[in-house]
């Protein structure tokens, strides 16, 4: 009986991950325990794995990979192909890389730090761009997502596509005003099988166009929302949330969701930068924000949940679990001497428009960027395992915990972890290790309650994540 490793799989390893199996459809890695590696390199078409020379315990793990689809059997001699065999990369494992493939956009938003009129313009041309995907593919990287400016303004944007798929590196989303999205253009994504998540900006119920500064935006991005979903591409629709527009939250969710937008999430506008001269109509206050988010929560529910969710730092519910929800901010349990202090980017790197490697895309809106090298003065794989890089990014609790007094003595820090570093920087501060003063301000504003107190009576089916509030008074 011989078996092989289906076509759309192939053998990966990294620094102490060595053994993976990746699906190129989605570039996820599924890691391996040497084991279940000797057992997966004996299905390499060759070997006859009903020998009783093959141990039973790897027999039997074969076929749990054979439940699992990731091996078949076939005729003796049906080798792997060379892109099946297995590879080291001597490097780190990266899960996804978020790239700025251009500082350039056709739009004038108001809030952003790398499009106009706040940033340098950069774009790389199109012979260091393909140096860069060859770095990532050398790397070992299987995902990566778009963003810029407006990725899409490039005039080799599918020819970007094209060579990252050409090296099996998926594109699971990308960011976008939508302004260049077309039925032309989804027809080009369709004939490769390329389906990415599009994220698309959408600023609410009749303030779009005064945040992205282009008349006629809301008009276009209406209309590109129901061709996804009439082209069956997914989206998410991404809200800046400020003074002006806080009172059309609810509009806007079922406004999107009656023209087939799944999800949602709400981002924080900072006073930070040009946001400072918004008269008015600038960022909202801790407080003032979560007051709306909450008065929002009793309206999801009596709305049947139009959508998903997600309110920064705040609330997170799912239409899909209608009896769960999720507070952001709020950690049920956890170890600080093993919790990465920012898990998001413990797999993840942001390369900026100018190509340099950032640990978070925040850091492109800040002197602190200069500190880490481009990737045509050092490999990705050299930037990724950099000491400033590694410093941050395998970062634990237990070291804010060290550093600073008020987070080690919190009677919250066994559910507060500390709160997003990056962000630091649009609330002012110089120091990484300082408290978050957004994770403060919701618990000891009591939110976490009153957001549970709030589900609790809209919908009282569902399961709260808070276990024993008593903790929280």
């Amino acid at each position: 009986m011989h078996y092989r490793l289906k076509d759309e799989y192939i053998l990966r390893g990294w620094e102490k991950l060595p053994y993976a199996v990746i699906d190129t459809r989605t570039g996820d890695a599924a890691f391996l325990t040497s084991q279940k590696m000797k057992a997966i390199e004996l299905c390499d078409g060759n070997i006859d794995v009903s020998s009783p020379f093959i141990p039973d315990d790897l027999k039997e793990l074969i076929a749990e990979a054979e439940k699992l689809g990731v091996v078949e059997p076939c005729k003796a001699g049906e080798g792997l192909s060379e892109n099946q065999q297995y590879k080291k990369y001597p490097n780190r494992y990266i899960r996804d890389v978020h790239w700025a493939i251009t500082g350039k956009c056709n739009f004038r938003c108001k809030h952003c730090f790398i499009s106009i009129p706040n940033a340098p313009i950069f774009e790389l041309n199109h012979d260091k761009i393909m140096n860069i995907i060859n770095q990532l593919a050398e790397a070992g990287v299987f995902q990566v997502s778009l963003t810029g400016g407006e990725p899409f303004i490039r005039d080799d944007f599918f020819e970007i596509i094209d060579a990252l798929t050409e090296r099996n590196i998926t594109i699971s989303w990308i960011n976008t005003n939508g302004s260049f999205i077309t039925e032309k253009v989804l027809n080009e994504f369709a004939k490769r099988n390329v389906r990415p998540l599009f994220m698309i900006s959408y600023d609410g119920f009749g303030w779009h166009d005064w945040l992205r500064g282009v008349p006629g935006a809301e008009e276009k991005v209406n209309r590109v929302f129901e061709l996804c979903r009439d082209m069956g591409f997914p989206v998410q629709a991404n809200m800046v949330i400020h003074k002006g527009n806080s009172h059309v939250l609810r509009e806007s969710i079922n406004h999107l969701a009656s023209i087939g937008v799944k999800s949602i999430k709400t981002l924080y506008a900072a006073n930070v930068g040009e946001w400072l001269k918004r008269n008015g109509q600038g960022a909202m206050s801790i407080e003032d924000m979560c007051n709306m988010y909450l008065e929002y929560i009793p309206h999801y529910y009596e709305d049947g949940m139009p959508m998903n969710i997600e309110f920064t730092s705040f609330f997170r519910a799912s239409k899909n679990f209608p009896d769960r929800y999720g507070i952001v901010c709020y950690k049920e349990e956890y170890n600080p001497l093993n919790h990465i202090l920012c898990g998001a980017i413990r797999n993840y790197a942001y390369i900026s428009p100018d190509g340099r490697v950032l640990p978070c895309t925040v850091y492109d809106g800040f002197n602190i960027r200069e500190n880490y090298p481009t990737l045509f003065e050092k490999s990705f794989a050299e930037c990724v395992s950099a000491p400033d890089f590694l410093n941050l990014v395998t970062m634990t609790t237990s070291k804010l915990h060290e550093a600073n007094e008020k987070c080690r003595t919190c009677k919250f820090n066994k559910h507060c972890d500390g709160g997003c570093r990056p962000s630091l920087l649009y609330l002012g501060e110089k120091d990484l290790m300082a408290e978050n003063k957004i994770k403060c301000a919701l618990f000891y504003g009591g939110w976490v309650k009153k957001i549970v107190d709030a589900v609790k009576k809209a919908r009282p089916s569902a399961e709260s994540p808070v276990k024993d509030l008593s903790m929280l008074q």
